[in-house]
This record gives C-alpha cells, sequence and structure tokens, in this order.
C-alpha cells in the first residue's frame, strides 16, 4: 500500500474543497435566479393587479383588492361628518366599498348613487332601495394613457368647461354613458373613489374625476371629493380639472374640493392660479 507524505496531500485537499464550494454556490446563484430574479418578481405582481378584461372588472384576489383601498378611520370619519351636514342630499360615488354604504344610510331621504366597473363586488352587495342605487358601468381607458389624455385635454376646445352638454361633449375624459339621472340631477357631494386605477393596464381615475368637476360646475355648490391623492394621476387631475384654490379640506388620502357654479367660464382655474413650471 502507498502511502503519501501529509505534505503533499495538504495541497490537493485544500483544492477539491475550494472546487466544491465553488460548485455550491454556482448551483445557490442558479436557484436563486430563477426563484427570485426582479423581472420574475415583476411579472408576478403585474399578474395580480392587471384586469382580467378591457373593462376593468377584476376576477381574482377580491379580498385583497377591498382590503387595499378600505378607508382609514379618520378618512371615513371626515366623509361622513360632511355628508351629516348636508344630508338629505344628492351622494355620487364612483366606486364601491362596503364602508360607502353607511353612508347612504347617514343620508336617509336624499339620493345616493353608486357607480362601480366590478360586477363581483356589486354582485355581493343589494343595497337598490330608499334612494340608493347601484349601477355597473364600463371603464375602458387604462392608467398609462393618462398624460396624453391631460395633453388633450389642455389642447381641445371640446374639453373646456363652457362647452356642450357632458353626455354630446366630443372630450376623450368625457363620460358619456352613464346613467341619465347621473346628467339630470344638481350633485351636492361627488366622491371619486374608482375605478381602481393601481397599474398601468388597469382603469385610471382620469375621466372620472374630470367628469365630476364637469358635473359638479352644473350645480350650486358641490363639494368633490377625490380619494388616493398620493398618487401621481389623482394629484395631476385634481389640480388641472378641481383646482388648488378650490381646495376646501382634506384628510388622509382625502381632498375635499369646494366648487361653486362656473356654467359660464371658459377656464376650470383662475388665471391667478400658482403653477410649477419646469
Amino acid at each position: 500500500m502507498m502511502k503519501f507524505p501529509g505534505k503533499k496531500l495538504l495541497p490537493l485537499l485544500v483544492f477539491i474543497l475550494a472546487c466544491l464550494s465553488i460548485l455550491r454556490l454556482v448551483k445557490i446563484a442558479i436557484n436563486t435566479s430563477h426563484s427570485s430574479s426582479p423581472a420574475a418578481a415583476f411579472s408576478s405582481s403585474v399578474e395580480q393587479k392587471v384586469p382580467s378584461n378591457a373593462a376593468g372588472v377584476h376576477i381574482g384576489s377580491h379580498k385583497t383588492s377591498l382590503n387595499a383601498t378600505l378607508l382609514a378611520p379618520k378618512e371615513f370619519m371626515f366623509l361622513s361628518d360632511l355628508i351629516r351636514r348636508k344630508a338629505p342630499c344628492n351622494l355620487l360615488i364612483f366606486g364601491l366599498q362596503p364602508q360607502y354604504l353607511n353612508l347612504s344610510s347617514i343620508n336617509a331621504g336624499g339620493i345616493t348613487i353608486f357607480l362601480e366597473d366590478d360586477p363581483y363586488k356589486i354582485s355581493e352587495i343589494n343595497a337598490d332601495s330608499n334612494g340608493t342605487h347601484i349601477y355597473e358601468v364600463e371603464y375602458k381607458v387604462p392608467a398609462k394613457k393618462a398624460y396624453e389624455l391631460l395633453k388633450h385635454a389642455r389642447e381641445s376646445h371640446a374639453c373646456a368647461p363652457a362647452t356642450s352638454l357632458l353626455q354630446q361633449s366630443t372630450c376623450k375624459l368625457a363620460l358619456r354613458s352613464l346613467p341619465k339621472q347621473v346628467y339630470q340631477l344638481k350633485w351636492d357631494v361627488v366622491v371619486v373613489d374608482g375605478p381602481i386605477g393601481d397599474a398601468p393596464e388597469a382603469p385610471g381615475r382620469m375621466s372620472t374625476i374630470y367628469t365630476a368637476s364637469m358635473l359638479a360646475r352644473a350645480g350650486t355648490t358641490t363639494h368633490v371629493l377625490v380619494h388616493d391623492v398620493h398618487r401621481t394621476i389623482e394629484k395631476w387631475f385634481s389640480w388641472e380639472f378641481l383646482c388648488e384654490e378650490n381646495l376646501f379640506s382634506s384628510k388622509g388620502k382625502f381632498w375635499n374640493f369646494s366648487i361653486s357654479n362656473h356654467s359660464n367660464s371658459t377656464r376650470f382655474c383662475s388665471s391667478d392660479t400658482v403653477r410649477i413650471v419646469n
């Protein structure tokens, strides 16, 4: 039996251990890249948020979506206090959350209309009574079109506040297929919390904010409340069509604009509104 001197075995053992360590690191790197690459993680996230059809209807993960959009207690108190002061009144809400049904109870004797694009939410709630109505609507424009639409609104005379009736408007932001009652009534309070607008491909709130501003200008004095103003689209379009000068109050992710009748005005915001220009 051959015997190797200890000094000759030591370099060989070090080489073998080093090779094994390198192979182990390579295996770990390969497994990690397959399971947690940024592209895979982003793809998984988008699949959960992107609507399943052009109308923006969310078929899966409803509980997650509902929980993600629930109002904070201080936000709900802020909203319910306003409705108590105005009740009975005409209340229009873009979006449907379980919490909002309490508002229709607070507005007893008034008219409360919900406009919602998710049939799942509508099927779970039955409130078509006592002056409360829920209508299914359709939003086709994804949030990623926001800047394109904002540019169109600034350049098109059709989007100005003193043009034709909203139902006949050729402005790309105008919602022309809502229930007739929406256009016929003078609204005391309009809440914009829909559509979901939480991903580039999901329906955005560009048209609901614009339409809310047009409806508000047809009334005497209308409060328009926009939720999720920490998000870029909600912030941009609120400043553009509801105007900083009309900001009445705020709480959490809510901005409350008080809009007086400007049916003869040719602009949304006054000329002396301060704007930041790059």
